[in-house]
């Protein structure tokens, strides 16, 4: 017997959405995640295209997947994208960014929309290897110099992340063996530290590992985890802190290999301390990390001083905010002051705010607060290790606060 539907119920039969539209805005949230947008933001960006084009739209977003359903409940077109985790590239989420209010606007139409997405995807790196492996170097000598290492730490340090930024050029071009790169690099810097302790002289084995080692350090992810928890996204930071968890501990495993070396090295007697570098010499090492981490973020050059400035204000601010309040506030008042300050400015120059506060954070997250835990529960201090670990998760918590505190004092008017 056929069907017949009443006239007051042929209203509820909505057509589908467009397939352009549909086509654009899977593309742009793939290119999104693909270049390290966190859930929150990703899910609010695409939300923006539907609400404009009238699509009605739901999408969940996690680290390694994205599914997107248009149209009404009865009647569901349903997308599922799977995806690897990327790396941060701020110039092409800029770019993507601005392409996206550019079709919201109407400027363009969703198939040239789609097409320069394409356009943006494959457009070279900005920055080439040499300059990255400079970078490796200058992050690691000038982050040996914060954490109050002298002219030894630094030059170990600097010469560990080299090798380690030339491993992992290498390595990402085999996906099996990039698995693999944190533990090897662990296992490399460590040997080194230890080898140069024993051939050098006296220097602090820690710094110089945990220098070598900081790009590496999953700190900023493990604030984003905390912050895509705090913005209600369960599932997407429950995975994020997973994965910065298994990071530490692929990080720790390879270090206590290459401590094992110690054991066969003869290790010089401690004599006196290296005197510290002078106060200078750490504003210096400031604008260097800022500096380098524009490039590994890889950053346009024209937003160089901004993140610089950024990063200066997170740091001053975080320093002192400890000196007052304690580390964990401390934390606190430096993402503050970056969200505020990112979210001003993103407003004055029309760019994202994610420009300026992920190289900022890199100088607030508590990446080392995790290692020196684990270290220490390796070493069977179960008191330390599980009171830093603490601290590090209140690091966390304190700079994801203050980023939402930020983003409700001073809106930016930008998703991403």
């Amino acid at each position: 017997m056929r069907r017949v539907i009443p006239p007051e119920h042929l209203s509820t039969f909505r057509e589908p959405p467009p397939g352009p539209v549909v086509a654009f805005i899977l593309r742009l949230g793939q290119a999104l995640h693909q270049y390290g947008t966190p859930a929150h933001r990703l899910e609010d960006q695409l939300h923006q295209v539907s609400e404009r084009f009238g699509v009605e739209a739901r999408f969940f977003s996690t680290p390694t997947s994205i599914f997107a359903s248009f149209g009404p409940p009865e009647a569901l077109q349903t997308s599922l994208i799977r995806v690897e985790p990327g790396v941060i590239d701020l110039e092409r989420l800029t770019l993507l960014d601005a392409l996206a209010l550019e079709v919201i606007h109407g400027r363009l139409s969703p198939e040239t929309g789609a097409e320069r997405v394409e356009l943006i995807l494959k457009a070279p790196p900005r920055y080439g290897r040499a300059i990255t492996l400079l970078c490796w170097t200058l992050a690691a000598g000038a982050a040996a110099r914060l954490f109050g290492g002298g002219l030894r730490e630094l030059g170990v340090a600097a010469v560990s992340s080299l090798a380690i930024g030339v491993l992992d050029q290498l390595m990402h071009r085999n996906p099996r063996a990039a698995r693999v790169l944190e533990p090897v690099a662990a296992l490399l810097a460590s040997a080194l530290a230890v080898t140069a302790a024993s051939v050098l002289g006296p220097l602090s084995v820690k710094v110089a590992t945990l220098a070598g080692l900081i790009v590496l350090l999953p700190g900023l992810g493990l604030t984003v985890a905390i912050n895509e928890l705090a913005s209600r996204h369960l599932i997407s930071g429950a995975s994020r802190l997973t994965a910065a968890a298994l990071v530490f501990l692929q990080l720790i495993f390879g270090v206590a290999l290459g401590q094992r070396l110690a054991e066969l090295l003869p290790m010089p007697p401690m004599g006196v301390p290296a005197a510290p570098l002078p106060l200078w010499t750490g504003v210096v090492a400031l604008v260097v990390v800022a500096l380098a981490v524009n490039v590994l973020f890889r950053a346009r050059p024209a937003d160089v001083v901004w993140i610089v400035a950024a990063a200066a204000l997170a740091f001053v601010g975080a320093r002192y905010g400890a000196r007052a309040l304690g580390p964990e506030l401390g934390a606190f008042v430096g993402a503050l002051l970056l969200g505020m300050a990112s979210n001003v400015l993103a407003r004055v120059r029309h760019r994202p705010s994610v420009v300026t506060i992920v190289p900022g954070m890199m100088l607030l997250v508590p990446g080392s607060l995790g290692f020196r835990s684990l270290e220490s529960l390796l070493a069977r201090d179960v008191v330390a290790g599980v009171g830093t670990a603490f601290s590090m998760l209140l690091v966390a918590v304190a700079i994801a606060a203050g980023l939402l505190f930020a983003s409700t004092l001073v809106p930016s008017r930008r998703v991403l």
